[in-house]
């Protein structure tokens, strides 16, 4: 269904969003720190369940929004761009900390974990609207059915966010040595995220190709 240029774009897109700070990625490092890598991964499993709700939310919305609204590609286009400069300026403007320094946490049952994985990505505003901003755009309804192309894109998704969100979990106390031993990355590492935000919303702004 999707051509290996697709997949691969896609696949770089997906691992750059997974990288850049935010939300998930500052509570799973914050409890594999706090409660040990077991408490991390049952959050995870939380995370992913919620990748999974958007991913089916996403699939259906597009089959059938996008022939009831011809435009609704150009307003979702438009509204992620938006929102990328916008988290691109919050990861900068003067005293905002580095999301990836991470937060103590208090001691949770694995049910608690689960849900706070879930909710946590569930209510995260980034997930919600890059998820339908950034998938329809690797979408040809040329080459079949959006509904399977949506499904396969989403599952390309979750498997690096899931992979990449693991080797932070493995390696919570690592990355946080390493952090405190290098106040200047963090700040380094803030600019750099609001490069690949700025960059990835004028690819986007630009696009016209659907």
């Amino acid at each position: 269904m999707l051509d290996m240029t697709t997949i691969v774009g896609f696949a770089l897109v997906a691992l750059g969003m997974v990288c850049a700070p935010g939300p998930n990625m500052i509570y799973l490092l914050s409890r594999s720190i706090t409660q040990g890598r077991v408490a991390g991964v049952t959050s995870l499993l939380g995370v992913m369940l919620a990748f999974t709700v958007y991913m089916m939310a996403t699939m259906f919305g597009l089959s059938a929004l996008f022939h009831a609204v011809p435009l609704l590609y150009e307003w979702i286009r438009w509204l992620g761009a938006g929102y990328l400069i916008w988290l691109a300026w919050k990861s900068i403007r003067p005293g905002q900390a580095s999301p990836l320094e991470p937060q103590p946490l208090s001691i949770d049952s694995p049910r608690k974990l689960f849900l706070m994985g879930f909710m946590t990505n569930l209510l995260n505003p980034k997930a919600a609207v890059l998820y339908i901003s950034l998938l329809p755009q690797f979408i040809n309804p040329a080459r079949g059915s959006v509904l399977l192309q949506s499904m396969e894109l989403g599952f390309i998704q979750i498997s690096i966010s899931f992979m990449i969100n693991l080797l932070i979990v493995l390696t919570a106390s690592t990355i946080a040595a390493w952090l405190s031993s290098r106040p200047l990355w963090l700040k380094w590492q803030r600019w750099l995220m609001a490069g690949v935000l700025t960059g990835l919303a004028a690819r986007m702004a630009l696009d016209r190709s659907k």
